[in-house]
């Protein structure tokens, strides 16, 4: 597995869950690293044990301000843009900022790195740009029509990403991440993510309410591969393989009501009392596809990529970070 040392590399919404995960890979792995975060939804636990490294430097700062992208790219070998606005039920609720900063800040990060003549430029997509496609498993040629603006918003950004190799020469590599989970993940919050909101219910002896009859299924991929994808598409030297999108997952398919069975087993390691909580049931979610299974070929034969943790393993990883770090007992 080939992962990024010695260079500079610009993490857009590093304090956030999957940004600060990179954030401490790369600074471990030898990197110097700039963080742009305006903590919207990061948060400064999150890169608090970097702070005082002297291979890592926060701006504070806002993607929808060009100056700030500008100032953040400067000097800087590989972009890793993690920053923008998530969910799909916030999207629904507020379609105008979630454009604003998915779309006008993505651009802006681009012409910035264009701009700074950033060589690599490596963005966050999303499977929900797969929208009513219902061929499983996913293959990235094949996207069906986006049900949601959070969505569309990501098709945009890769529609952008695909202009801006053309035109300006600048390598891009989209990464359509399979609902990650693991360590970070925030379980507060309206738009918490269902693994980690589950977690915090079961710790405090109270039902997860699952959306639904349960039998959506998903992808779920533990974050560590989500940091070795980023590292192969920043490595890369095959021309074949830059200019284009992969999908990030495991390859294997959990239904949600699986998700929290074996979530409260898991957690149950910890708590005994855990075991006895059983799951409620609550009404469908607007814009919520019913499945969602990836295909890893290309990413397989292109990065050469290979999930380093699958579901079983990143769950009871994930579990006794929950347990640990989130809510009251």
């Amino acid at each position: 597995m080939k992962y990024l040392s010695n260079s500079r590399v610009l993490v857009t919404g590093g304090a956030g869950f999957i940004g600060s995960a990179l954030c401490h890979d790369l600074v471990e792995r030898g990197n110097t690293v700039v963080c742009l975060d305006n903590f919207a939804t990061g948060k400064k636990e999150n890169i608090e044990e970097l702070m005082n490294n002297s291979s890592f430097r926060l701006i504070e700062g806002d993607i929808r301000n060009a100056e700030i992208c500008r100032k953040a790219v400067e000097g800087v070998d590989v972009v890793m843009h993690e920053a923008a606005l998530g969910s799909v039920p916030r999207s629904i609720a507020n379609p105008a900022t979630t454009n604003d900063v998915n779309v006008n800040g993505f651009l802006n990060m681009l012409i910035a790195s264009r701009d700074a003549g950033v060589k690599r430029f490596v963005f966050a997509s999303s499977s929900s740009v797969y929208g009513d496609a219902a061929e499983l498993p996913k293959k990235e040629e094949k996207i069906g029509k986006v049900l949601s603006p959070y969505a569309l918003t990501k098709f945009v950004n890769e529609e952008y990403a695909r202009l801006f190799s053309k035109l300006y020469g600048i390598e891009t590599i989209g990464l359509r991440y399979f609902n990650v989970f693991g360590r970070r993940q925030d379980p507060d919050g309206p738009y918490a993510a269902a693994l980690p909101l589950f977690a915090i219910r079961y710790k405090k002896g109270m039902a997860p309410v699952i959306n639904g009859d349960g039998s959506h299924s998903r992808d779920f991929t533990y974050v560590d591969n989500v940091i070795l994808a980023n590292n192969l598409a920043a490595v890369t030297t095959d021309p074949a393989a830059v200019n284009t999108v992969y999908n990030v997952a495991c390859g294997e398919r959990v239904t949600v009501k699986q998700l929290a069975i074996k979530l409260r087993d898991s957690l149950s390691r910890f708590d005994s009392a855990i075991a006895a909580v059983e799951p409620q049931y609550g009404p469908e979610r607007e814009g919520d596809v019913p499945h969602s299974l990836a295909s890893i070929e290309k990413a397989r034969r292109l990065l050469g990529y290979e999930p380093v943790v699958y579901f079983h393993q990143g769950l009871d990883l994930a579990a006794e970070w929950y347990f640990n770090n989130c809510g009251t007992k």
